[in-house]
């Protein structure tokens, strides 16, 4: 079997060469890439398992490298590492198209567990394009329309729809849709699901005097199998 790689970007020497030595103790294969704009170029040219970003780094931050990435259609998973505190910062590092994230400092116990639970998820299989009635999405090139009209969503709804759409005309619980988009790991407050519908609502059906985003009391959501 080969050895599973994994990319860190990270500019902190010290950091990046404890997770070179201790991942690759672990048996992975690791490159490293201590500026965010050089980690976008190795991890759009080559094929890793996992990305471990940091969030402040020269050229590029973390938040710019993962919405780079998804935007060029690369769905590695990817765990990001901040120094910062408060549910603003977690919420934008996942709304970015990050699939888990890691406070510092943390225990190499922890980081080695979020990674392999991320690794077991891998890079879910789905059909790149979906269509419910006039509503459709395309992952490979991260894109929403609704009719002819395109319909910009971040990472975060994009992926929220996407689920949606996939189950049209069945209630999805708010668990499973937890699980799905902000990944198992997630501490956060379950009600930014509630937060996110509104935000796909005011996009993908207000403006087209639509309601194909159904509450389902007690359960979750639905999206209306016609897609209206």
């Amino acid at each position: 079997m080969s050895m599973q790689r994994i990319l860190v970007i990270e500019d902190e020497e010290a950091i990046a060469d404890a997770l070179t030595t201790g991942l690759s103790a672990e048996g992975f294969a690791v490159s490293i890439a201590r500026r965010g704009d050089t980690g976008l170029e190795i991890a759009s040219k080559e094929g890793f398992d996992l990305i471990v970003l940091d969030i402040l780094l020269p050229g590029r931050n973390g938040y710019q490298v993962c919405a780079a990435l998804r935007s060029r259609g690369i769905w590695t998973p990817i765990l990001m590492l901040t120094a910062k505190d408060g549910e603003l910062d977690e919420a934008e590092g996942l709304d970015t198209g990050a699939d888990d994230f890691l406070r510092k400092p943390f225990h190499f116990e922890v980081l080695i567990a979020r990674i392999r639970a991320l690794l077991r998820r891998g890079i879910p299989q789905l059909a790149e394009k979906v269509e419910v009635g006039d509503l459709r999405l395309d992952r490979a090139a991260h894109r929403c329309w609704r009719g002819e009209v395109e319909i910009d969503l971040t990472p975060r709804e994009f992926d929220l729809l996407a689920v949606l759409l996939d189950a049209a005309g069945k209630a999805v619980p708010k668990a499973v849709l937890l699980e799905k988009v902000w990944g198992s790991s997630f501490e956060g407050d379950p009600n930014i699901i509630e937060v996110y519908v509104g935000y796909l609502r005011r996009k993908v059906d207000r403006p087209f005097s639509r309601n194909a985003i159904e509450t389902v009391r007690g359960i979750g959501y639905r999206l209306e199998q016609t897609g209206g």
